[in-house]
């Protein structure tokens, strides 16, 4: 695991995103972040949600970043995010329908 943050490489732009639940309004905070080449921010994103379970909210978190990264014209990005077990069903192909793919 990583103990710091790395900037992407020299061609890419890094997407990092979390979410946050608020369990007692059955609702969930999503935001996210576009650094460039050497660290530096770009644009970012915050919204508000619907409940779901958490591999859902990272997920949706995670499309959010894609498509935020898609309408500014970045093609190549390296997305980071906490959920390990999201990334490695997307990098893996494990998902049943990986809508990610069609971004």
């Amino acid at each position: 695991m990583k103990e710091h943050w790395q900037a992407p490489g020299t061609k890419l732009v890094k997407i990092n995103v979390d979410g946050s639940v608020l369990m007692n309004k059955l609702k969930a905070a999503i935001g996210g972040v576009i650094r460039g080449p050497i660290g530096g921010w770009m644009v970012g994103f915050e919204m508000v949600t619907c409940m779901l379970d958490t591999f859902q909210i990272e997920a949706q978190t995670m499309m959010e970043g894609l498509k935020l990264a898609w309408s500014r014209g970045f093609r190549n990005v390296e997305i980071e995010s906490v959920n390990a077990l999201l990334i490695d069903t997307l990098c893996n192909e494990l998902a049943a329908v990986n809508i990610i793919a069609e971004v």
